[in-house]
């Protein structure tokens, strides 16, 4: 009785701190809005510089029921995707490579790390000239940003594998292959994962950014056409839709690890 004491209090105290976040979110939303309505009201700032939140839910409500405005959710949606999908396939292949051959490494890392330290934005523009206005130069720009952390993530989950682990597998006769597929590849999910939703965010982000210098579709064509029209409550919306947008993102990748890694620390944290 005495030890099943303690087990029951812990077992509470986890299922307390799972719940902890749907208690805490909604009441620091609540204030935040609380404190944003009232500095709006007593403040006389206009509203072409911040409107009220209730105009700006009203304004959210109207872009839901226009159909243009899915026309353009869905052009982001697949810029992002795609360049994310890119990203993950180049990303995690050239990580696993880079971290088993050593010269390989050694030869792709300046040139790696060279294209990383260029600003990306000051790229789009030359994307945009290759490419056009079109939707493929949204897709590479999604696709350079979220590049990066994938493959890093995926050279360092290779590399932190035990090189008694190894050493196992290769005293049973293991081939290459099997090394890879039974060692390598589960040990280093965490960090791809990790790396994903990093890269996931950074897409979207990239999409975005394409369509605001060089976009005649997509949420920053629609944020952009919403500011010089002086639209503060549209922009405002558009701005929560490009949010919830990106949550949905990054939550899809955080249910991957919990179905891809259920026994990694990191997937335990996040249920």
């Amino acid at each position: 009785m005495a030890e099943a004491a303690p087990a029951q209090f812990r077992k509470r105290l986890v299922t307390l701190q799972g719940a902890l976040p749907w208690i805490t979110t909604p009441i620091l939303l609540a204030v935040f809005v609380l404190i944003w309505d009232s500095y709006v009201r007593f403040s006389g700032i206009s509203p072409l510089i911040l409107p009220r939140p209730v105009a700006v839910w009203s304004a959210w409500l109207e872009l839901l029921a226009d159909p243009r405005a899915w026309h353009h959710t869905w052009m982001t949606v697949y810029a992002t995707l795609t360049g994310f999908a890119y990203a993950t396939v180049i990303g995690v292949t050239l990580g696993v490579l880079i971290a088993r051959i050593r010269w390989l490494e050694q030869t792709l890392n300046p040139f790696i790390v060279a294209t990383q330290v260029i600003p990306k934005v000051a790229l789009v523009p030359l994307f945009v000239l290759w490419f056009g206005f079109g939707v493929t130069s949204k897709v590479i720009v999604a696709a350079v940003l979220a590049f990066f952390p994938i493959l890093t993530n995926t050279a360092m989950g290779v590399k932190s594998i035990d090189e008694g682990h190894r050493d196992v597998m290769v005293s049973l006769n293991a081939t290459r292959w099997q090394v890879f597929r039974r060692l390598e590849l589960p040990s280093a999910l965490p960090f791809i994962i990790t790396g994903l939703e990093i890269g996931i965010v950074l897409a979207i982000i990239g999409a975005v950014v394409g369509e605001y210098l060089g976009g005649n579709a997509g949420l920053g064509h629609l944020l952009i056409a919403r500011l010089n029209a002086f639209e503060t409550d549209q922009m405002f919306a558009v701005l929560i839709h490009m949010s919830l947008l990106g949550f949905l993102f990054y939550f899809a990748i955080g249910a991957l690890r919990r179905m891809l890694v259920p026994w990694h620390a990191s997937a335990r944290l996040r249920v």
